[in-house]
C-alpha cells in the first residue's frame, strides 16, 4: 500500500470515527433528553397524578435524577472495561442498553393502569438509561480525540459534543411535532409514546455506523504494547485523585446551567410564568440548533489560545448571565425569551466546546476511559441530576427566581476555582506516570 493510500485510509477511518461519535451520541442524548422533557410535560400528570402540579413534576424530575445516579455505575463498568478490551465494543454494547430501555419506557403502562408499580417500573427503565450512558460518553470522545490530529485534539474531542444539542433537538423536535398533531387528550394519551418507540430506528442507524468504525489507535497501541493497567479505576483513585477533582468540579457548574436552559427553563414558562409550551420548546430548539455551530467552534478556538481560557470565559459569561435570564422571561416577550436562552446556552458552549479535550487529556491513555468518565459522570450527579428539583424546590420555597440565580452562580463558580488550578492541557499528549501506573505484563 502507498503512502498516499496509508493517508486516505486514515482520513477515511477519522471521519468514521467522528461521524460514529457524533451519530452515536446523539442518539443517546435523544433517548436521555426525551425523557427528561417528558418529565417536564407529561410524566408528572401520567405517573404521580395523586399530588398538586408543582409536587408531581418535583417527583418526575427525581425519577429524572436516577439516570444520573446510574451514571457514574456505568462510567465505572464500562470505563474499566474501555480500558481493558477497547473503546469500540463498549460503544456497541452502550448503544444497546440506552435503546432497548428508551423503547420499553414508551411501553410503560400509566398509575392509572398499574398504580404504584408503574412508576417503580419507568423509576428502573431510566436506570438503565443512565447505566448505559454512563459508558457512552467516554468512550465516544476518545475514538473522537485518538484517531484526530494531536494539534486538533479540541476540535476533534468537540464533535461528539454536538451529540447533546443534535440529541435535545431531535428529542424535542419530535415532541413538537407530536403536539402539533394531536390533541391534548391524545398527546396525554398515546402521543407522548411515539418519540419513545421512534428510538428502535435510531439504534438500528447508530449500530451500524458503530460496526465499521476502527479501534482507537492510541489503545491499539497500549493493547499491543503488552502494558495495561489492571484495575482501571483503581489506578485512578490512587494515582489520578487531583485530576479526578478537577474533571468533576469543571463540569458541575457547566451541567448545573444546561439543564436550567433546557428542563428548567419549560418548567418556569409554562407553571410559573403560565406561558404556552410551545414557546419554551421553540427557546429550546432554535439554542440547540445553534450550538450545533458554536460548540466546535469553541473547542477550535481552545486549540489556538488554550482550553483554560475559553472555559473560564464561558464561566464567567452564564455567572453573570443568570441574572438577566430570569427577568427576561418574566417579560412573557417570545423574543426576549429566544434570547435569553440563546445567550445562555452560548456561554454553555463556550463551556462544553473545549470540555471533552480538557477533561480527557488529565488522564493518560491507559486509565483515560475509566478516568475522563467518572469525573464527567460524578460531576452529572453533583451537578445536572438535582438541578431542576433544586430549582422547583427553591421557586417553591421563596416564590423567586432570585435562589435559583444564586444556586447556579455558586455551582459556576464551582466550575471557575477547578479550571482556574487546572494545567493547560493544549498541545500536549499526556503520557503514562510510569511510577504511579501499575502494569499487568505478560
Amino acid at each position: 500500500m502507498s503512502e498516499q493510500d496509508i493517508q486516505q485510509s486514515s482520513r477515511s477511518q477519522r471521519l468514521r470515527a467522528v461521524g460514529g461519535s457524533v451519530v452515536g451520541t446523539a442518539l443517546e442524548w435523544y433517548d436521555f433528553f426525551l425523557y427528561g422533557t417528558a418529565a417536564a410535560l407529561v410524566f408528572n400528570q401520567l405517573f404521580f397524578p395523586s399530588v398538586d402540579p408543582l409536587t408531581g413534576t418535583l417527583l418526575a424530575f427525581g425519577s429524572f435524577a436516577v439516570g444520573f445516579i446510574a451514571r457514574p455505575v456505568g462510567a465505572v463498568v464500562f470505563g474499566n472495561y474501555g480500558d481493558r478490551i477497547g473503546r469500540k465494543k463498549v460503544l456497541v454494547i452502550t448503544l444497546i442498553i440506552m435503546g432497548i430501555a428508551t423503547v420499553l419506557i414508551g411501553l410503560v403502562p400509566t398509575y392509572e393502569t398499574l398504580g404504584i408499580f408503574a412508576p417503580i417500573l419507568l423509576t428502573v427503565l431510566r436506570f438503565a438509561q443512565g447505566f448505559g450512558l454512563g459508558g457512552e460518553w467516554g468512550g465516544a470522545v476518545l475514538m473522537s480525540l485518538e484517531h484526530g490530529d494531536p494539534k486538533r485534539r479540541g476540535l476533534s474531542a468537540s464533535w461528539p459534543q454536538i451529540g447533546v444539542p443534535l440529541g435535545l433537538l431531535l428529542a424535542n423536535g419530535v415532541l413538537a411535532v407530536m403536539t402539533a398533531i394531536t390533541t391534548d387528550e391524545q398527546f396525554m394519551a398515546w402521543g407522548w409514546r411515539v418519540p419513545f418507540l421512534l428510538s428502535i430506528l435510531l439504534v438500528g442507524i447508530g449500530m451500524w455506523i458503530r460496526l465499521h468504525v476502527t479501534e482507537s489507535p492510541e489503545f491499539e497501541k497500549v493493547a499491543t504494547s503488552g502494558i495495561r493497567v489492571k484495575l482501571p479505576i483503581v489506578e485512578v483513585l490512587r494515582t489520578q485523585r487531583r485530576e479526578l477533582l478537577i474533571s468533576t468540579g469543571a463540569r458541575i457548574g457547566t451541567d448545573v446551567a444546561f439543564y436550567i436552559y433546557v428542563l428548567f427553563i419549560v418548567t418556569y414558562l409554562t407553571q410559573m410564568v403560565s406561558m404556552d409550551q410551545s414557546i419554551a420548546l421553540l427557546a429550546v430548539l432554535v439554542s440547540a440548533a445553534a450550538m450545533l455551530l458554536f460548540i466546535p467552534a469553541f473547542g477550535a478556538l481552545s486549540d489556538r489560545v488554550g482550553r483554560r481560557p475559553v472555559y473560564l470565559a464561558g464561566a464567567v459569561g452564564a455567572l453573570v448571565w443568570v441574572f438577566a435570564f430570569f427577568p427576561l422571561l418574566d417579560t412573557q416577550n417570545v423574543p426576549l425569551i429566544l434570547l435569553a436562552d440563546f445567550i445562555g446556552m452560548l456561554c454553555w458552549a463556550a463551556m462544553y466546546g473545549p470540555l471533552a479535550a480538557f477533561t480527557t487529556e488529565l488522564f493518560p491513555a491507559q486509565v483515560r476511559y475509566s478516568g475522563a468518565s467518572l469525573g464527567y459522570q460524578l460531576a452529572g450527579i453533583l451537578g445536572g441530576a438535582f438541578a431542576p428539583i433544586i430549582a422547583v424546590a427553591l421557586y417553591g420555597r421563596f416564590q423567586s427566581w432570585v435562589a435559583i440565580a444564586i444556586y447556579v452562580s455558586a455551582m459556576l463558580l464551582i466550575t471557575i476555582i477547578s479550571v482556574a488550578v487546572a494545567r493547560e492541557s493544549a498541545g500536549k499528549n499526556p503520557t503514562t506516570p510510569t511510577s504511579a501506573i501499575m502494569e499487568d505484563r505478560p
